[in-house]
């Protein structure tokens, strides 16, 4: 199954705007997490379809994942 994901800011680097990851049955945002090789730590927003994710939840072919990292600045 494939999955939509887009990536903001520092996430960007070396990944691109905008991909598709493909991942087995049951896939999570987890396992998206994982596959791109993003810590834990560097995920401040999960959205869902435009919705608070949680890294557990399985997802659906047509389901977007959109992943922000923490934000500093002034």
């Amino acid at each position: 199954m494939e999955i939509k994901v887009r990536l903001f800011a520092t996430l960007r680097e070396g990944r691109g705007k905008e991909i598709m990851v493909s991942l087995g049955d049951n896939p999570t945002t987890q396992m998206i997490i994982d596959q791109l090789n993003i810590k834990a730590e560097d995920v401040a927003i999960l959205l869902i379809n435009g919705r608070d994710g949680s890294m557990s939840k399985v997802l659906e072919e047509t389901d977007v994942v959109s992943i922000f990292p923490p934000v500093g600045g002034g």
